[in-house]
């Protein structure tokens, strides 16, 4: 993009704050950069800094931080799980995924809209998964579960919100090569098992952070105002196949 484009990118943002979860690195951390670039205030929020799991810590983080404009549901995860086989899955190893993904979403969500309602303008955007939409490659239960429930949450909330000015809409990645977690799942394949994943994507390339950003850049722009309830794939095809 040349720098025209960005300059009238930040104008569309400007003096708009943001908030960004799961922001320590990989997609969120991509995310909160481009809509700083964008000319939003944002603040960035990780499990190191606050449980966003826990409705107390995460209603006075918010409280503390003020009205907010933007929110990216970006914090969720495997919570470092592998495939279990669902007769062998533990109660405990379920409601830590969906602790991490769906509770941490219902949390933020709910606290970032009570500033949002009574000001008559907001942006959020659910960043599930592919899984959401299919299965997961990992095998995870509760991660296909919570996924697919932030897109109903994410439905559920376009029809609630909008009356009051605010869209919601929701992103689903494909295989983003974005942290620890996706490169270690990528080693694991092997040369043969990483030439199948890309042949069966159709522009035949893994994604980006910088990909996923670049969606959420739309959906938050004021701009979009009239584009809620979505689902997009971001997924360079692999949803075709």
């Amino acid at each position: 993009m040349s720098a025209g484009g960005a300059g009238r990118l930040g104008e569309r943002l400007d003096g708009r704050v943001a908030v960004v979860t799961g922001a320590a690195q990989g997609i969120g951390s991509a995310i909160a950069d481009r809509l700083a670039a964008d000319g939003a205030v944002v603040h960035r929020v990780d499990r190191d800094e606050v449980d966003l799991s826990d409705t107390a810590a995460t209603d006075a983080w918010f409280a503390a931080l003020g009205p907010v404009d933007v929110l990216v549901n970006v914090a969720g995860g495997v919570v470092g799980q592998t495939h279990t086989p669902i007769d062998e899955l533990t109660d405990e190893a379920w409601d830590a995924v969906l602790h991490a993904n769906l509770t941490t979403t219902r949390n933020c969500t709910r606290a970032a809209v009570r500033s949002m309602k009574p000001r008559g303008w907001g942006r959020i955007v659910m960043i599930a998964s592919g899984a959401g939409r299919s299965v997961s490659l990992t095998g995870i239960q509760a991660y296909t579960a919570a996924k697919a429930a932030q897109i109903g949450f994410t439905r559920q909330m376009a029809h609630e919100l909008g009356q009051h000015g605010i869209t919601a809409n929701c992103i689903a990645p494909g295989f983003v090569l974005s942290n620890p977690t996706t490169r270690a799942q990528w080693d694991s394949y092997g040369p043969e098992g990483q030439r199948a994943l890309v042949e069966r994507i159709a522009v035949r390339r893994t994604g980006a952070a910088e990909d996923i950003a670049r969606a959420v850049s739309f959906f938050v722009a004021p701009d979009a105002g009239w584009v809620s309830g979505q689902t997009l794939s971001v997924d360079g095809g692999h949803s075709l196949f």
